[in-house]
């Protein structure tokens, strides 16, 4: 079908985005075509202004609109237990948990050779400029239980064990409430791995 070049632009835009199909974004298209326009002109506004004022803390890589983001702010977060995550979107995954108090490291990616990565892309350097403050005791890897997370996590281990930091993983293995039977063989093997003594 073919639209007017607005709405056909519109359309073209939203589907760039990640998880947003064809079907997807005409809808998003035709949801702001419905819009008032002082709420579609709020829209626009909100996007440029996350465009314009959002940059990353400098010290942890997070995004936030000052120097440092909240987390890296608050005197109430543990220093002496860093957190270094893939993005931002898992920092905010432990975030909901509401039981990390410590502080975070975002590398911006994952070790991907297929997709070009290299430890260079990453904020390994500035990690390891954290790490000399000595205040740090232990670093948690939190990186998602994958080929490229696991390349990552096991390189960064090796680059802090050396400076007598703790360097501990999240467990990895099968999901409270779910049944052995549903459970596939990457997922058991890695439950087995993972036991702890009860």
């Amino acid at each position: 079908m073919e639209y007017a070049k607005p709405l056909a632009k519109l359309i073209r835009e939203l589907e760039k985005m990640p998880g947003v199909g064809p079907k997807s974004a005409q809808r998003i298209a035709f949801h702001i075509l419905r819009l008032p326009e002082e709420e579609a002109r709020t829209l626009a506004e909100a996007i440029m202004e996350v465009k314009e004022r959002i940059t990353t803390c400098k010290r942890c890589f997070n995004f936030t609109d000052e120097e440092l983001c909240p987390i890296c702010r608050n005197p109430a977060r543990d220093a002496s237990v860093l957190c270094v995550v893939a993005d931002v979107r898992d920092l905010m995954a432990i975030e909901r948990t509401q039981e990390f108090r410590g502080q975070y490291h975002v590398l911006q990616g994952v070790i991907s050779p297929m997709d070009g990565i290299s430890a260079e892309h990453l904020r390994i350097r500035e990690l390891l400029q954290r790490l000399q403050s000595g205040q740090i005791r232990e670093v948690i890897i939190a990186m998602n239980p994958t080929i490229e997370g696991d390349a990552t996590a096991l390189y960064l281990s090796k680059l802090i064990k050396p400076l007598g930091i703790r360097v501990t993983q999240l467990a990895h293995g099968m999901p409270v409430g779910g049944d052995l039977d549903y459970a596939d063989q990457a997922t058991l093997i890695s439950a087995l791995e993972w036991r702890r003594e009860l």
